[in-house]
């Protein structure tokens, strides 16, 4: 119970402060009275309700629903599902282990061994037996290309060599064969052949042409005119 407040004796001598100080302590309490005490009383009651449903409805119920429910569910669950997965999934992996994994294992390592022994070592042994071989014919391959430069050049000297030969040749043979002769029929041309050509021309146009233009207008023309016009008279000719 919170005693209520009664009346302080007044001491004399005091200040204001140390009189207003018992005031605002009943005015605490009265606040603490009609505020904190309803509100511990609802608290209590909801306690008080709440351990009586736990203690008289919920612990039962669960009670029950854990014996007649929960329990045989689970056990349905672990005897009918769990346990039939379990030993389904152990009986799968033996049978992924036996007839998939060991085999493919066998196969890897019976194909790493034959690769090994079949394909590695062979090629192994064929490459040692052959980098002599190989060295052999790549110096022999060097030396022939070596020599067949060093021919290679002595051949396009000599080739280069022959042909300003054979320009020279060719030269002095022009120099000292063709050019007089080409010189000497380009003089008799000019010197002998023009100026006959010239002086026979000149006497065919002086004589024949004369003669064969006085033939043509005084004997052929006529005689040609002539025999016209008998082959018209007689019809022969339009």
């Amino acid at each position: 119970m919170i005693d209520s407040p009664g009346p302080a004796p007044r001491a004399t001598g005091t200040s204001p402060t140390s009189e207003a100080a018992p005031l605002v302590v009943a005015v605490a309490r009265g606040i603490a009275l009609v505020v904190v005490v309803p509100v511990r009383l609802v608290w209590e009651l909801v306690a008080a309700v709440c351990g009586w449903l736990h203690r008289w409805l919920l612990a039962p119920v669960g009670r029950f629903l854990d014996r007649w429910l929960l329990r045989p569910v689970g056990w349905l669950l672990r005897h009918l599902l769990w346990l039939p997965l379990g030993w389904l999934a152990r009986g799968i992996a033996w049978l992924v282990r036996t007839l998939v994994w060991v085999p493919l294992v066998w196969l890897a390592r019976g194909l790493a061994w034959l690769a090994y022994h079949l394909v590695w070592l062979p090629l192994s042994w064929l490459a040692r037996l052959l980098a002599p071989l190989g060295r052999l014919l790549a110096a022999g391959l060097a030396a022939l290309g070596r020599w067949l430069l060093a021919v290679g050049r002595v051949l396009l000297d000599a080739a280069a060599w022959a042909w300003r030969m054979t320009g020279r040749l060719l030269w002095w043979c022009y120099a000292f064969t063709l050019r007089p002769f080409v010189l000497g029929a380009g003089w008799l041309w000019r010197h002998a052949v023009r100026p006959v050509g010239r002086a026979v021309a000149a006497a065919w146009r002086a004589t024949v042409t004369p003669v064969a233009r006085w033939l043509r207008g005084s004997v052929v023309d006529p005689v040609r005119q002539a025999t016209r016009e008998v082959l018209a008279a007689l019809g022969l000719r339009r």
